[in-house]
């Protein structure tokens, strides 16, 4: 590598190097401790309300299974 391509690189990666502290900066400014503990109770009611829904669906679908089962035993005895 020839010297013009490693200072490119080296200046490229400064360059890089600056605008992610940059960036990093800014998001600790922005993102503190009260934030993310106010998205934390602000999501676990919704979490926790999705997966009580799932668990309802599934209930039923179990439900719905061994009604369908029971039709299912039902029809086959009539045919014997």
């Amino acid at each position: 590598m020839d010297q013009k391509s490693f200072e490119l690189l080296a200046n490229m990666y400064h360059e890089i190097k600056e605008q992610l502290s940059e960036i990093s900066k800014k998001l600790d400014k922005k993102a503190d401790k009260s934030d993310i503990v106010r998205l934390e109770n602000e999501l676990t009611p919704k979490i926790q309300a999705l997966f009580d829904g799932y668990k309802q669906h599934t209930d039923i679908l179990e439900r719905i299974e061994n009604e369908v089962m029971k039709q299912d035993e039902i029809i086959m005895r009539r045919v014997k």
